[in-house]
């Protein structure tokens, strides 16, 4: 089965390989981790590497953030074991670095038995995490086969991937054989994994890792911005904004100076390849625009869009808002994460479309914590906040004791982990909450 899957691969890879090379000469974020993703290893991870390691892999940023915590805690708990952490995105990567160090950070190898075998050589790993779902075949058979445990931490099965994994169950039932451990997010979140083959013995509940994200610290740019945002002036965040909503946002925008000529809205485009095109939507709008990448930290934004065009910043920037528009939720996108802004007890707004966070948009939603309005009301719902004070405040109270009430998922997942980390050998029954 592996052949074939790596025949497979390799195929599909040598077809696509002239849209990847343009792809390569046209973005940045192609071309980083090139020589890493193909196994070579970088000498800043050989030198702290030795057997036993734990390996963790993070996609993207919200992989990294949520797992932050744990990575802190495994240390404490390990620390005559190094912890090196894989990411497969170029901005995932650039917020790994920033908070574990660039010499325990590295791309993601390509799933071919080359790539995977020059770090299995040099990490030796004792324990391989996964954060949410990264079920790469090659990868977890050649970790098992070297004598390592695999656990599943933060696990997540989207509404869209579901289908396709059980369909495919023949074929993910022995893949997911080689994971000693699953952590769900949710009891639907595994009962889909065993839907999917996983061992049921194996599947337990420990919640949502991304509940225990640590409070932002006040960095530089909520300080200057406090001073240019003014006292009065309504602050209005929209974060991870996808294609699509922006101009959705500046027109209900446009609304609300009508009426507060100083507010501030706050515009965090979700991927950085956009920035420089969402800037010429706004001037062509005809909005006034300050972009974070040249502005001089000084001068007031009174009446402007701040185009947030950096990786890393948002999750501070939302404790400045007055009201948080959580994007990619306006069109079928699936959302992205209400809890950085919930954390702050600012008052949270989403779109109806956030099946990539459903139990949190359910929880939040139910509790009170969550404002669900579709595009069409949205100027009148930002209005209508803005002129309430307590409504606001309520919402954004409801928000933060949501996040804090949900918290401990941190304990649990390390918990469960603890048999596993003493070496490869056969752990002890994991604690955790069964599904059923």
């Amino acid at each position: 089965m592996y052949i074939l899957y790596s025949l497979v691969m390799a195929l599909a890879v040598l077809i696509s390989l002239p849209w990847w090379l343009f792809q390569m000469v046209r973005s940045k974020k192609y071309r980083a981790g090139l020589a890493e993703r193909l196994g070579v290893v970088p000498e800043r991870i050989k030198t702290s590497a030795r057997k036993g390691s734990i390996w963790i892999h993070a996609v993207s940023v919200g992989e990294v953030l949520a797992i932050s915590n744990l990575v802190h805690e495994l240390q404490a708990t390990c620390p005559e074991k190094p912890i090196f952490i894989s990411t497969t995105t170029l901005t995932g990567q650039r917020i790994a670095r920033e908070r574990f160090g660039e010499g325990q950070v590295f791309f993601m190898p390509l799933d071919f038995g080359f790539a995977i075998h020059s770090y299995l050589k040099v990490l030796r790993p004792s324990l391989l995490v996964l954060a949410e779902t990264e079920f790469w075949p090659n990868l977890l058979h050649l970790v098992k086969e070297g004598g390592a445990s695999i656990a599943v931490v933060n696990g997540r099965i989207s509404d869209r991937s579901f289908p396709r994994y059980r369909r495919f169950r023949w074929f993910f039932a022995p893949v997911l054989a080689d994971i000693d451990l699953f952590l769900a997010q949710t009891k639907e979140d595994a009962q889909r994994l065993y839907e999917m083959g996983a061992d049921e013995q194996r599947v337990h509940v420990s919640g949502n890792l991304k509940f225990d994200v640590n409070p932002s610290a006040a960095i530089a740019i909520t300080v200057d911005l406090r001073r240019a945002l003014g006292k009065d002036a309504p602050v209005i965040v929209c974060g991870s904004t996808t294609a699509g909503e922006e101009e959705i946002l500046l027109a209900a925008f446009n609304d609300v100076l009508k009426q507060h000529p100083k507010a501030v809205l706050i515009l965090a485009p979700r991927h950085p390849e956009r920035f420089d095109k969402i800037a010429g939507l706004v001037s062509t709008s005809g909005l006034s625009l300050t972009r974070r990448s040249t502005w001089p930290a000084s001068g007031s934004l009174a009446g402007k869009v701040f185009l947030l065009d950096s990786v890393g910043e948002l999750a501070s920037v939302y404790a400045l808002a007055d009201l948080a528009f959580v994007g990619g939720s306006l069109f079928p996108v699936g959302g992205h994460n209400i809890l950085e802004p919930a954390q702050h007890g600012v008052a949270v707004l989403s779109g109806p479309h956030m099946h990539n966070f459903r139990e949190i948009a359910r929880i939040f939603e139910q509790g009170g914590g969550l404002r669900v309005i579709t595009p069409q009301d949205l100027s009148r719902e930002w209005l209508a906040l803005i002129g309430n004070p307590q409504e606001r405040g309520s919402l954004g109270n409801r928000a933060q004791q949501l996040f804090a009430q949900y918290a401990g998922a941190t304990a649990r997942t390390l918990e469960a982990l603890r048999p596993f980390l003493t070496g490869p050998g056969s752990p002890g029954s994991p604690q955790g909450q069964r599904h059923d």
